[in-house]
């Protein structure tokens, strides 16, 4: 399960009330190849369910998760950040072995 921060949680609500998506809609966070470390972060809206699906609330939020990604992200807090050093969503995932200097990428 992948918990939601209440920073996180704001910043969720208020892309989808600006982008004025209907309740449909929820956080589809998967796990890909790429980045520095080997795996990076993907995080988007969607309101299309797929095969294999898991799906959480936490927070008021709806999140999606694909099996794959599920294995690395169990445990994974997400959090939102608009401070000094750069805005944007956090993820502070206990599997992680090694992360880049970024954040974005990270390895098990």
């Amino acid at each position: 399960m992948v918990t939601v921060t209440e920073k996180a949680k704001e910043r969720i609500q208020q892309i989808l009330n600006n982008e004025q998506y209907d309740e449909n809609y929820f956080v589809r966070v998967a796990v890909v190849s790429g980045g520095c470390s080997g795996l990076s972060y993907d995080l988007k809206f969607d309101n299309e369910e797929k095969k294999g699906d898991q799906f959480f609330e936490d927070n008021g939020v709806k999140i999606c998760l694909d099996i794959k990604s599920y294995l690395y992200l169990a445990g994974t807090e997400l959090d939102y950040s608009d401070g000094l050093n750069g805005k944007g969503f956090e993820f502070h995932n206990p599997n992680a072995s090694r992360t880049c200097a970024c954040g974005e990428s990270f390895s098990v």
